[in-house]
């Protein structure tokens, strides 16, 4: 699996893809989150200038995965990781995260993200990823902001969470 960063001719699959990653949540009872339409390539396009966007590539050139992470509150905020059902359970997501956190996020004290704290691939997953659920006074203001909007697209319909990944440990300073 080779990661590399997007171009802006493959964001279309990135939507195709999302689609395709979403559908396991309709057998677990989240039928809302699977229809729900992916973001459009002109709107993922501005992780390719504000933020970033990697994809992994399988050896027969196809993308097996994606993730998008931009910069919030000093810290990099992955928005999306998501791995085609078809490449799942191979370590590509956590080849993704491990990547950002290593390339990327080299001026960054942490990795952030928001997700589903019941769903098996989602907060039990990142915690085995290194992530730690961050308790509310641990909430920075650009996380309060992106939970408001999730909240107002629907998603506290189930339980969610924001978690840290530290990223300070281990460096020299």
């Amino acid at each position: 699996m080779r990661i590399r960063a997007v171009t802006e001719d493959e964001l279309p699959l990135l939507s195709e893809l999302e689609r395709a990653a979403g559908t396991p949540f309709a057998a677990i009872g989240m039928p809302e989150v699977a229809e729900d339409e992916p973001p459009a390539p002109e709107e993922l396009a501005h992780y390719l200038e504000h933020g970033v966007a990697l994809v992994a590539q399988a050896p027969d050139g196809t993308i097996a995965g994606y993730l998008l992470a931009e910069p919030v509150d000093g810290s990099l905020h992955i928005e999306q990781v998501s791995v085609h059902p078809d490449h799942a359970r191979r370590g590509i997501g956590r080849a993704l995260i491990d990547h950002l956190a290593g390339h990327e996020g080299a001026d960054a004290p942490a990795l952030t993200l928001t997700t589903f704290a019941d769903v098996p691939w989602n907060a039990p997953y990142y915690a085995r990823c290194g992530f730690r659920p961050l308790a509310d006074a641990e909430l920075t203001p650009g996380l309060r902001e992106i939970r408001r909007k999730e909240a107002e697209h629907g998603l506290d319909r189930w339980p969610r969470l924001c978690m840290s990944r530290d990223l300070s440990r281990g460096r020299n300073a």
